[in-house]
């Protein structure tokens, strides 16, 4: 009889030394925040990503708001922000009041469009939007599922205005660009550990900088800001957002373990293209978030020249055209799936789209990438197109043959093939 037990989106995957470290804070007594392994982890997080300075701290949103307020980003400044991403990327921009402009996504990588993010610092520098003209404070785009953002571009249109970036690494730890790792292009760049992604701490996150004098700043402010002095003396706003010793020595053991679950996670991807190609003869077409080099689909690969983009596959994610799939749409497979007790989401609803962000500016790409827009619906941007068709399949590092079984399976029913 099979087992009907859930199959996960990501559930978190133990590589077996977390619990060395988390035996020794008990042996040692560094229960509280800070101690040894918070400080091995920053360090280890520095020596694998490249960046120079990091701050572990209690998640990546508390990374992304410690970001924002070192930037000085107050009340009606305004922040460019990848409009197709998760609300914690947004959130912290309404924590200091500042007004968030949502940009659209490109189709291939799904993430930051630079087109749109032009036309959205122009509107900004001349004026078209309340407050009158000037720079944004912050522009943050999003690696999204792992996948690359168009670096080399955003980064260039970001110099040339002199406006910092907030590089939303929380779900591509391990992805790179031409050898140089995602979150170390930016000003600050934001990592999570939480429970679903390529490596746990169970809840956490670290801002990555350059820069040390304002990453020492961060640790002061997210240790609730105690001035140097033998009583509880504070000078400025504080927050209790540092990690704490037991949940980095989580983190130390889960670092060693990472480049194999990017390596799993990227076979996954491998299997489901594998098995949606074996589809292409029977007369379905599904499409995948392909890095930026591949030529077979990359609609922009002329001119952005030869990158070697490397994502971690956190998520292996698909969009479902009904006209170019028989009438199968992404609800259909994910019901069918939930039926079968498999976890299946939707791809992130936009931020302009939410009722809590829907008054803010947006900047569509749709207008530069029509021909990428091939459904016979109608829609206002990429990023709403690929909510209506986009699908995040059972991902984990630890999925098992029988589990695997189960899911192509649901997938042989769905497509007609048993």
């Amino acid at each position: 009889m099979m087992n009907n037990s859930k199959i996960y989106l990501s559930s978190p995957h133990m590589g077996g030394l977390e619990q060395q470290y988390i035996n020794e804070a008990f042996d040692t007594n560094w229960i509280a925040p800070l101690g040894p392994n918070v400080n091995g982890f920053e360090q280890e997080l520095q020596e694998y990503t490249g960046a120079p300075h990091a701050a572990a701290l209690s998640a990546g949103t508390a990374a992304i708001h410690l970001a924002l307020i070192l930037l000085d980003v107050q009340p009606g400044d305004l922040v460019i922000c990848q409009s197709f991403t998760f609300s914690a990327t947004a959130n912290p921009i309404r924590y200091q009041g500042a007004t968030p402009v949502f940009v659209d996504s490109e189709p291939d990588t799904w993430n930051m469009d630079p087109g749109a993010l032009e036309m959205a610092i122009r509107d900004c520098v001349r004026g078209a939007l309340p407050g009158g003209p000037r720079l944004p404070k912050a522009i943050m785009p999003v690696h999204l599922y792992g996948m690359p953002a168009n670096m080399e571009k955003i980064m260039a249109i970001a110099d040339s205005y002199g406006i910092p970036v907030v590089e939303d690494a929380a779900e591509a730890l391990g992805s790179s660009i031409n050898g140089k790792k995602c979150g170390t292009f930016g000003k600050f760049g934001i990592l999570s550990f939480n429970g679903n992604k390529i490596i746990t701490t169970s809840g956490g996150g670290a801002l990555l900088s350059d820069d040390e004098a304002l990453i020492a700043k961060a640790r002061f402010l997210a240790t609730q800001a105690r001035d140097n002095a033998p009583h509880y003396q504070h000078s400025h706003i504080g927050y209790n957002y540092r990690m704490s010793n037991i949940v980095a020595g989580i983190g130390r053991g889960q670092l060693q373990v990472l480049d194999a679950h990017m390596a799993l996670r990227r076979n996954n991807f491998e299997r489901y293209r594998e098995y949606f190609r074996s589809l292409e003869s029977k007369g379905y077409k599904v499409e995948f978030q392909y890095e930026q080099d591949n030529a077979e689909h990359s609609t922009q690969n002329a001119e952005r020249g030869t990158q070697n983009i490397i994502s971690n596959r956190w998520l292996t994610t698909i969009t479902i055209d009904p006209d170019r799939n028989k009438g199968i749409t992404r609800e259909t497979l994910r019901l069918a799936m939930e039926a079968a007790n498999i976890e299946c989401r939707p791809l992130w609803k936009p931020m302009h789209l939410q009722p809590v962000f829907e008054m803010y500016p947006f900047y569509s790409a749709v207008g530069s990438h029509l021909s990428a827009i091939s459904s016979k619906k109608k829609f206002g941007s990429v990023s709403e197109l690929l909510f209506d068709q986009g699908l995040c399949l059972p991902s984990g590092s630890n999925l098992t043959e029988e589990e695997w079984d189960r899911i192509i399976g649901v997938l042989d029913k769905v497509f007609k093939l048993r």
